[in-house]
């Protein structure tokens, strides 16, 4: 994640150190050298969104470019896994660093541009459900139906997709199987119409990403989701429904995803620290703001403990609402049980209920 300062926002120890920041990184006891009003606090932080989220929105537009540039388009015949091996493994080094500047925007930009948003990062099955009247999507390569970073992701990992994921896709209403590219003119659909179609969302999404587009308190609101659906992208991999299920770095997207929101609430920081009420704590930006940045970081450590981007297996008898002893001790489960007690919005120390309570106390709209 690449980490940018703002001018007057100094205590950012979730995305940088600032020069006032504790060498223990505690940054409820931060403060910052001017107090701004609330029009100011907000403008400040649409503009830090702004800045930072473009960095990636551009790296993600980029991305989608070389993504087309090394798609192999032989002039008589479709994609071989050995002749074509370098062009693929090219392909699948610049739609892994697609996926993580995505990754790194989802919380703020999915809920701004929600059509953008589905037709970049929908899963196979989502898409299957909106073309359910349709017959599904018999065309993997084009630029209709089922679009985005996981339709790509699904075709040039296609040759390693677990068999796990393959059984639960195949059960789904108009599923049609993962395939390269059979022949040239698939090839160049692929090129010219799946990848241009990416980048012509990447390039939109671009455009709508002003100043004047960001409403904060849907951004923060959805920052909130992101976080809250950490459980919930953990939980699918139980029931072969996570995200990056082909390419198998689900966990690479956790990741990304806790760095973004790191990043994006780290630009709420200084404007919630102003906001200090000693006598009531539930009403205490630094209190509250102390009790998120412990969550996050309880998320961040949970997360760093698992090896590789592929998110741990399930235990073939896990079970989401009564999970047994033997499977909470698995490496799912103990991930799994951080997750849930991280985020769980019924809890009221959780991460979730305490940056709710700072869209209460920002006088932040909720949705």
């Amino acid at each position: 994640m690449k980490k940018l300062l703002l001018a007057a926002a100094l205590p950012l120890s979730l995305a940088a150190c600032g020069p006032e920041s504790s060498s223990s990184g505690d940054t409820s006891s931060t403060t910052t050298s001017t107090v701004l009003t609330d029009e100011e606090y907000r403008d400040q932080a649409v503009t830090g969104m702004h800045t930072a989220l473009l960095v990636h929105i551009q790296g993600m537009e980029s991305a989608a470019q070389d993504i087309q540039s090394s798609v192999p388009t032989p002039a008589d015949r479709g994609w071989d896994p050995a002749l074509d091996a370098d062009a693929i493994a090219k392909v699948k080094l610049s739609w892994t660093q697609a996926r993580s500047s995505y990754e790194n925007v989802e919380g703020a930009l999915a809920s701004l541009f929600p059509g953008i948003d589905a037709s970049l990062d929908a899963r196979y099955d989502d898409f299957l459900t909106q073309l359910a009247a349709e017959g599904g999507d018999a065309d993997l390569f084009d630029d209709k139906g089922v679009t985005g970073m996981h339709a790509v992701e699904r075709i040039v990992y296609s040759d390693v997709i677990p068999q796990h994921v393959i059984d639960f896709e195949s059960s789904l209403p108009g599923y049609s199987p993962a395939a390269f590219p059979a022949d040239a003119a698939q090839a160049a659909e692929m090129k010219s119409k799946l990848c241009a179609k990416l980048i012509a969302d990447a390039k939109l999404l671009e455009e709508q990403w002003t100043p004047a587009n960001i409403h904060v308190a849907i951004a923060y609101q959805g920052l909130i989701s992101l976080v809250a659906e950490q459980r919930e992208k953990v939980q699918k991999a139980s029931t072969d429904e996570e995200e990056s299920r082909y390419s198998q770095r689900t966990m690479a997207d956790l990741r990304d995803n806790l760095a973004g929101s790191k990043a994006v609430y780290a630009m709420f920081q200084p404007w919630l620290l102003s906001k200090t009420n000693p006598d009531d704590p539930t009403k205490d930006g630094p209190t509250i703001d102390a009790k998120i940045v412990a969550g996050l970081e309880k998320l961040d450590k949970a997360y760093s403990e698992v090896d590789g981007d592929a998110i741990p297996l399930p235990p073939a008898t896990w079970s989401a609402e009564n999970p047994s002893a033997e499977d909470l001790a698995t490496p799912f489960g103990k991930l799994y049980q951080v997750v849930v007690e991280t985020v769980d919005p019924t809890l009221d120390d959780s991460v979730v209920a305490q940056m709710t309570l700072a869209s209460d106390v920002l006088a932040l709209t909720s949705f």
